[in-house]
């Protein structure tokens, strides 16, 4: 499959950053919690986030799924990180002084990716019911749990839905930033080692204090902030 494709198939291309579909948007809103839709419609680089490939999770059994379910998710974060470094130049001329760096940028994918995975993903692209990439996503993790009786028993669906991301944040942080710059730096210093803060200033990454070696942090915490409020800001910069 093609995460970036439009439905997965490989024969178009999405268009990134792009206004083109914006009378569109009125059917493409937030679906809020209390079940109302609040008129605040994805940001657009959202519109075209590259996840099609998990529409189409079908190759596992409950041996597997944990891992296939990271081979996906690692698969659609990289492709969405080679699309943001294609596409946002191009955002940033059509948008100038947004403030946003391309290590912001990937961040909000990164957090939106969480927000899919762990089933609180405000867009949606039907006007009702659950998506196949949200279906798809509750029988995987279901089989996740047959499969690991001992020590997600006890735990609701959405509790091991954030354990898996917990889990995995890292990993799929690196699979978004594997095509970042060199010098990509992420806009805070939020790198922690050994009581040392740094700036993620290497693909966005942490790396330790001899600048050698990467660390295990993420440095951003987009993915602990509710999705509407990240949304709101990326709108006002696009303003």
């Amino acid at each position: 499959q093609y995460p970036c494709r439009k439905d997965g198939t490989g024969k178009e291309e999405v268009a990134r950053f792009s206004v083109k579909e914006q009378a569109e948007y009125d059917t493409k809103k937030i679906k809020c919690s209390n079940g109302r839709d609040f008129g605040a419609c994805a940001p657009y680089r959202r519109l075209s986030l590259c996840n099609k490939n998990l529409e189409y999770l079908n190759s596992y059994d409950g041996n597997n799924a944990k891992d296939y379910l990271l081979a996906k998710v690692c698969y659609a974060a990289k492709h969405e990180g080679e699309s943001i470094k294609t596409h946002y130049k191009q955002y940033e001329v059509q948008y100038p002084g947004s403030g946003s760096t391309t290590c912001t940028v990937l961040a909000r994918s990164f957090a939106d990716i969480g927000d899919i995975v762990r089933g609180r993903d405000l867009y949606r692209r039907d006007k009702g019911g659950k998506t196949k990439l949200e279906k798809n996503l509750e029988i995987i993790f279901q089989y996740i749990k047959e499969n690991n009786k001992s020590s997600l028993e006890s735990l609701t669906d959405k509790e091991i839905r954030e354990y898996w991301w917990e889990l995995n944040r890292e990993t799929v942080w690196k699979a978004l930033t594997c095509d970042a710059g060199q010098n990509d730096k992420y806009f805070r210093k939020t790198c922690n080692y050994e009581g040392t803060w740094s700036h993620a200033n290497y693909k966005c990454r942490c790396k330790k204090n001899d600048g050698k070696n990467e660390t295990d942090q993420v440095p951003t915490y987009f993915d602990y902030v509710p999705q509407f409020l990240r949304w709101f800001e990326e709108w006002a910069e696009d303003l």
